[in-house]
């Protein structure tokens, strides 16, 4: 069974889809699909169908749902004539809940956690080429927000915020990569695009200001500072952190004729580039 949430969910058994129409089911297979190859406990999907309000009939319904989901893993299963195993055997009742057996297959999200960690090693290593290919390959894996069309209830929705942090992790970390090897011109449209989208991220502000700054952007690298400081201040009613007030400073104090150089590579486990930079305004 090869599985997709990175994006809209896929889940194929023999090449056949065995995602069903229906909204409630749907959230199910996500759900599984999301925990594969691990228990998914019955209390938990009462709580994703239903949340606080679950009807009297909830477990009777549910199991509606994973018989449904049996008769579309059966048909793909009957696909290729063979009778290896059973719908039970691959969507499983254990106690206490239900268990979808992948038997070996592909789940994008595990292959994405093993890219980006190898793409994490190689920053360790200071390796920064490596790191910046071994992320973006990571990051090629996404193609669109997690599990974009199932309606989420409360616990496909905190696992779908635990991978969107993880994608920003992967990718603040590749755009350090990228501005240790200079390419601060090629990252400003993708920056660009980042701080408007992530309007309160200090992380990808701060990189998309080194980047600015060493593309002889001054003025613009300043007013992204002010632009988050008055966002900060006006939805939080906080000031950006030291790290990033220092960077302001340090842009701040450069010669308008003159760029920084690019920020010396960092130890294993050191700060980013962007603090790097700012580190030197002390």
């Amino acid at each position: 069974m090869n599985i997709e949430v990175l994006g809209a969910l896929s889940v194929r058994e023999n090449g056949m889809s065995i995602v069903p129409t229906a909204p409630k089911p749907r959230q199910v297979l996500g759900l599984l699909a999301l925990h594969a190859d691990q228990v998914v406990p019955v209390a938990a999907l009462v709580d994703e169908l239903w949340a606080e309000n679950p009807p009297r009939s909830a477990r009777t319904t549910l199991q509606t749902y994973i018989l449904q989901l049996r008769e579309l893993i059966g048909l793909a299963l009957a696909a290729d004539g063979q009778e290896r195993c059973t719908a039970k055997d691959i969507l499983a009742t254990v106690p206490a809940g239900y268990r979808l057996d992948t038997r070996g297959g592909t789940v994008d999200y595990r292959e994405f956690e093993r890219r980006a960690g190898a793409g994490y090693r190689a920053m360790d290593a200071e390796d920064h080429t490596g790191a910046a290919r071994r992320l973006a390959d990571a990051l090629s894996l996404w193609k669109g927000a997690a599990l974009t069309d199932i309606r989420a209830g409360n616990q496909i929705d905190m696992e779908v915020r635990r991978l969107e942090e993880s994608r920003l992790c992967a990718l603040s970390q590749r755009i350090d990569a990228d501005l240790s090897l200079g390419r601060h011109r090629e990252l400003l449209p993708e920056l660009t695009v980042l701080a408007s989208r992530h309007q309160m991220h200090e992380s990808l502000h701060g990189q998309f200001m080194l980047a600015l700054h060493r593309s002889g952007r001054r003025g613009e690298a300043l007013s992204v500072y002010q632009r988050l400081r008055t966002t900060l201040v006006a939805e939080l009613g906080l000031e950006p952190s030291a790290p990033l007030s220092r960077l302001q400073r340090s842009i701040l104090m450069a010669r308008p004729d003159t760029l920084p150089a690019p920020a010396a590579p960092a130890p294993a486990g050191a700060r980013s580039a962007t603090a790097q930079l700012a580190g030197r305004a002390r």
